[in-house]
């Protein structure tokens, strides 16, 4: 998955993946992905819910020790 833009969100916790993301996603061009590495277990659950609001398309996610990345096409 080639992403336009990588967040490094490790180490955060809820609320602050989402809120970086925000910023993140509102640099970028739509249609443009942004590959996110958190480590906050809710963190899937509310990047997954977090994108389907703001008319973002959630492509897909992976766990890579302890590590969740998510790939979020924007809309």
């Amino acid at each position: 998955m080639e992403a336009t833009k990588v967040l490094d969100a490790k180490g955060l916790a809820c609320p602050m993946p989402i809120v970086k993301t925000k910023k993140a996603i509102n640099e970028l061009e739509s249609g443009q992905i942004l590959e996110i590495h958190a480590t906050d277990k809710g963190a899937k659950n509310d990047l997954t819910a977090w994108a389907k609001s703001g008319g973002h398309e959630f492509i897909k996610h992976e766990e890579e020790n302890d590590v969740f990345k998510f790939w979020i096409k924007k809309g």
